[in-house]
Formats: C-alpha cells, structure tokens, sequence
C-alpha cells in the first residue's frame, strides 16, 4: 500500500520503493511510477500536472516515464485504470470476506472506500477523470469507468438503484472532503467537525491521520 511520509514542516514525501538496492525491472518501474502518478494526478489534475512532475516524485528520469507510457494521456489514461482496478478490487474483497466480523456486506465496502484513502491520489484521481467528459479520450473512459462501478453495485452486490445511488453518493462526498483538504477545520469549525464524525463514525482517528493536509505537496 502507497504512504506519505511527513516531515517536520509538514510537507510529504511518497515511501522509497522497497526494492530499493537492487535494479527494478520495468514493471516494477511502472508501477513505481503509476504510484507517483497517482500523487500528482490526484493533486494537480490532468491540465496541472506534468510528466516530469510524476517523474521527480517517481524518482525517475522524464524520459523514461515517455518512454514506458508515451505520453502524459496515456499516462493518466493508465492512472485511471490502476486507480479503478484497485478500487473494484476493495469492493469485490470486501464482499467476498466472511462475515465473522460481524458487519454487512454494505459496511465492509464502505469501509474499503475509506481505507483506499491511504492510497494517496486515487480517490482525486478518479474525482479529476469524471470532470473530463468534454475529452474524446479521457471522457470514454472515466465514462466507462463510472459505469463499471455502478454495475458492481447493482449487478455484483445486488443491490437496488436507489441504495447504489446513496453508496455512490457518500462516495463522492468523501472525495470532495479529501480534495478540499478541509481536515484542516476540523476541530476548529464545529459543522466541520460534525461533518466528519458522520462520515467516518469508527474509522475517524485513522482517517485524520492519513487524510492530506492543505500544507502537504501530494
């Protein structure tokens, strides 16, 4: 799992790769770079971000990152997928998990959505996709992805349209929190701090520390 490491100034940094010390093959640098990409897209956005944005966070030369993906569409067009892929796999975990845990089907997907949090950049990746349907490309394929997700939850989880809506929903609720960066309220603004005590009932203390702070560059 992609963390952030802080430092005193409050500014982060993404983990060295653990097979630091030894030559990675190119899949292990695809998806040391994909993660980086999902800093930076999730940040910036498509328009805002470069390639050697990503490459810096990476630690990889620029050239390298055009040469494994081409281009920063096809980068963030790979982003995407990655970021879908390892959200549809959360779901689909999370509902094939027993149930000696005690909690419902609903609940452990839910509480999937909020672990992916740790993921810097997924949720805001995906947030920046869906804002992109005007593009011929970007567009199609957010568009596909959106619909993927939907389809889980009518199809995989089986349930109704209207309890899919309301999971979709607090969803997106979520993603607007971690873009707006507004953690940084809580505790001083008492809506806030309701806010997120609603949100996130047993997983709240986590959530604070993994959420990203206005001061933090990814």
């Amino acid at each position: 799992m992609t963390s952030v490491q802080r430092d005193g100034s409050g500014a982060t940094a993404l983990d060295e790769p653990a097979e630091t010390g030894k030559r990675l093959s190119s899949d292990e640098r695809r998806r040391q770079i994909l993660v980086a990409a999902l800093a930076v897209f999730g940040t910036r956005g498509y328009e805002g971000a470069t390639t050697d944005e990503v490459a810096r966070a990476a630690g990889v030369s620029q050239p390298y990152v055009v040469r494994l993906f081409g281009s920063k569409e096809n980068l963030f067009l790979a982003t995407i997928e990655d970021a879908l892929t390892r959200l549809l796999a959360a779901f689909r975990a999370a509902l094939a998990a027993e149930e000696d845990d005690g909690l419902t089907a609903a609940k452990r997907i839910g509480q999937a959505y909020v672990d992916l949090i740790e993921v810097r950049g997924l949720h805001q990746t995906l947030a920046h996709a869906y804002l992109l349907g005007s593009n011929p490309v970007i567009g199609a394929a957010a568009r596909r992805g959106f619909a993927a997700v939907w389809r889980f939850f009518r199809e995989e989880m089986g349930i109704d349209a209207d309890e899919a809506r309301a999971f979709m929903a607090e969803g997106m609720l979520i993603s607007t929190m971690i873009g707006l960066r507004i953690v940084d309220d809580y505790g001083s603004d008492p809506q806030i701090t309701e806010l997120f005590r609603s949100c996130f009932p047993s997983e709240l203390p986590h959530v604070l520390d993994v959420l990203p702070r206005g001061d933090e560059r990814w």
